[in-house]
């Protein structure tokens, strides 16, 4: 049967979707490749969040057209995800080998289209439908293999309806869309039976997760009934989810942190800016008080909670004084993590228009100057990790050194340590002894109580 090899570019939807295509494509009977030489079909999933994402994608495509394209014409490549969305047709005309474009609510049919073109009943295919009211769900999950994973991905929405002023997601994944509850449980229930034993929820805003749909019952949001129902789901240890929006974290939110055990006390919460005039420039819907509000009762109730965030520096008409509320803004939160982006125009969105785009080179100094002072914090936050004990679930060896083994604290902070092989997917207590800023370094501990 043929081999397929699948890119991933992006976030952790793409990653996701990418996954679901294979699952969808190996219960055809495809296999996967384990590179892009020895694979008959090879698809590149890609992102259109940011120019450098879309150029990184079109430069390997073109790459895999006259490398190997040439040496073996056979070879189905073919485009996914955003930027398959965003430029359909156009991608074939910029690569004429590409034979294959599929868009973000018709990757179900993947596995369809490649059935006809290695059978000859078509030469080329995009497909870039935009159904509003349907995703056509993939939910299959690779679990197959020696090391089964011990987290899992589950989404529960797609789309967006917020329209940041600065963002192309509601125009590559349309809008909001979400799936029932019971159809999420029932997939996690699925995974647990598998061994995964941590679910991250994903959805572009999963706040925003069933609103029209469901109603609110005894006060709670329909995101904080789904938590509810997967909490309850036998074998799930952790529920993590993202990306949440600041808008959707409402009081029942905050007190689930504190009643739902599973609900790791970790929290990503974009906050793309500390200055009021850049976030209203922005479009995003709350102040600098509400986002910091949000941080207090969050530690309120969690006092250990992993903080993390998103900031995007250089966006149009942005002074220097809205930059430094930026700089102040990570040093009052004390973030543990942070994605700095520089901004990036994208096609057909309103901060793409505005004429008081910023120098490059204006963009460059901030971006390196907010970068020390989020690496500079996030060490402080580390260090503050020596010396104790803290709850890890073992993923599998570590990305560095295969040799030892990783895994995850409940605020999300990545721990390194010596172990064995029957460790992996365990939770088991390790000691912390050293730190950077973005790891962890420890060793397992045995008979003792653990903390977060």
């Amino acid at each position: 049967m043929p081999k397929v090899f699948i890119r991933t570019y992006g976030c952790q939807m793409n990653e996701r979707d990418s996954e679901a295509v294979a699952a969808e494509l190996l219960q055809r009977g495809y296999e996967l490749a384990g590179s892009e030489e020895e694979a008959d079909v090879i698809l590149l999933n890609t992102c259109s969040v940011r120019e450098r994402a879309e150029q990184k994608a079109l430069g390997r495509m073109r790459y895999l057209a006259e490398q190997v394209a040439q040496r073996r014409p056979e070879v189905v490549l073919g485009f996914l995800g955003c930027m398959a969305q965003s430029r359909g047709e156009e991608l074939i005309r910029l690569i004429p080998q590409v034979r294959l474009v599929v868009g973000t609510r018709r990757l179900w049919r993947v596995a369809d289209y490649l059935d006809e073109i290695l059978s000859g009943r078509r030469e080329v295919v995009c497909d870039t439908e935009m159904e509003p009211d349907k995703t056509g769900w993939t939910t299959g999950h690779v679990l197959k293999g020696p090391r089964p994973p011990v987290r899992a991905y589950v989404n529960i929405m797609q789309g967006c309806n917020q329209r940041c002023s600065f963002c192309i997601v509601p125009y590559t994944r349309g809008p909001e869309v979400s799936r029932p509850i019971e159809e999420i449980v029932q997939e996690c229930e699925e995974l647990a039976r598998a061994g995964v034993k941590e679910v991250v929820l994903l959805g572009q805003i999963v706040t925003s997760y069933g609103r029209r749909m469901i109603p609110v019952r005894d006060g709670k949001s329909p995101f904080v009934q789904l938590l509810e129902a997967v909490h309850e789901v036998d074998g799930i240890e952790r529920i993590r989810f993202t990306s949440p929006h600041p808008k959707g974290y409402g009081d029942d939110l905050v007190e689930a942190y504190g009643r739902l055990p599973k609900l790791c006390e970790s929290a990503h919460i974009p906050v793309q800016s500390g200055s009021n005039r850049v976030l209203r420039r922005m479009r995003r819907g709350y102040t600098r008080e509400r986002f910091l509000e949000i941080v207090q009762k969050l530690r309120r109730v969690r006092p250990e909670i992993g903080l993390g965030t998103d900031i995007i520096v250089g966006f149009p008409g942005e002074t220097e004084e809205d930059f430094e509320q930026t700089v102040e803004l990570v040093r009052e939160v004390r973030f543990d993590s942070a994605f700095v982006f520089k901004f990036s125009p994208r096609r057909g969105t309103p901060a793409a228009e505005d004429p008081e785009q910023l120098p490059q080179e204006v963009i460059e100094e901030r971006h390196a100057r907010l970068l020390e002072v989020v690496n500079e914090v996030a060490m402080e936050r580390f260090q503050r990790m020596v010396g104790r004990t803290v709850e890890v679930l073992v993923e599998g060896p570590s990305h560095k050194n295969p040799n030892r083994l990783e895994g995850r604290t409940r605020c999300n902070k990545i721990v390194v340590f010596e172990g064995s092989e029957r460790h992996i997917g365990q939770l088991i207590p390790v000691r912390i002894e050293r730190a950077t800023a973005v790891t962890l370094y420890g060793t397992p501990v045995i008979h003792e109580g653990t903390s977060v």
